[in-house]
């Protein structure tokens, strides 16, 4: 019984969540020849406050991206 585990940062729809599911259970299916009924997928999401890369968290690095409403600019 193929375990397939992701984690991924919240945020995301529950229509791509469902998509990714589907599309990694076809893969495994397909790679395997594992029965699909055998197949486990588990999301685990995680908050963008909770993930961070050089002591920078993703919460920071997406406001740092997004554009200031102010003058304009992106980030």
């Amino acid at each position: 019984m193929p375990i397939i585990e992701v984690t991924i940062s919240a945020g995301r729809d529950p229509a791509q969540l469902r998509s990714l599911i589907h599309e990694l259970t076809v893969a495994t299916h397909r790679a395997l020849d594992a029965p699909l009924g055998a197949i486990r997928v588990l999301l685990r999401e995680i908050p963008t406050t909770h993930f961070a890369a050089g002591d920078v968290t993703l919460a920071e690095r997406l406001s740092a991206d997004a554009p200031d409403v102010a003058d304009g600019r992106s980030g």
